[in-house]
């Protein structure tokens, strides 16, 4: 049986949704909840651009193509997603991270993400 982290956010609150249009995150329940069984660590709530989602592309993630067999309609800009951690970081130095929203980050990205580069792409306050 698959146990849920606390669902909390790197502010030390409650984990806010997401996004529902598109559903997001590891259990498709609009949130950037993790458990053990989630190694990609799909914890950052990102507001996605046309800049990240070629980079993820090109690194072989493919979020912007519809895949209907797994119920995905392709990602756009605007639309908000529960990145990897290790993704996030990634683009962060290569200078394409998007904006995130710090109140829908999972605590556990703390572990792979300091801190600090989560606020320098926060859309909200923290």
């Amino acid at each position: 049986m698959t146990m849920m982290d606390p669902s909390r956010n790197v502010l030390g609150g409650p984990l806010e949704p997401c996004s529902t249009e598109p559903l997001t995150g590891f259990f498709r329940d609009g949130h950037c909840n993790t458990c053990a069984e989630d190694r990609g660590r799909h914890t950052v709530c990102a507001v996605m651009t046309a800049e990240f989602l070629a980079l993820s592309k090109y690194l072989g993630n493919d979020l912007s193509t519809p895949r209907p067999e797994y119920r995905f309609q392709g990602l756009k800009p605007g639309d908000q997603w529960c990145l990897c951690a290790a993704r996030f970081l990634q683009a962060h130095e290569e200078g394409a991270a998007p904006r995130i929203r710090l109140a829908a980050t999972h605590a556990r990205t703390l572990e792979i993400v300091p801190i600090e580069v989560l606020r320098a792409h926060a859309l909200d306050a923290g």
